[in-house]
């Protein structure tokens, strides 16, 4: 389960078995708990998080979007 960044407060990772999905990134905070696609950046799932986090949640994972598919490629198509 690779974490690929932690920023305040939250956890950005995916789990290593995952490679039959398209790219993606999970995030947790606290108990809450979301899942973004990122080719295009959207809503997954989410658990325990309410609307006004998402959107925060949402920013994050566009501004590191880059960053997370580079992680996605090295990860899975080594």
């Amino acid at each position: 389960m690779p974490t690929i960044l932690r920023l305040d407060g939250y956890r950005f990772f995916f789990f290593s078995n995952e490679n039959d999905e398209p790219p993606h990134i999970h995030v947790e905070f606290g108990d809450k708990l979301a899942k973004y696609w990122l080719e295009p950046v959207e809503l997954a799932s989410s658990q325990r998080v309410r609307s006004h986090e998402l959107g925060s949640v949402r920013r994050l994972v566009v501004e590191h979007r880059t960053e997370f598919l580079k992680a996605w490629h090295e990860h899975f198509d080594a």
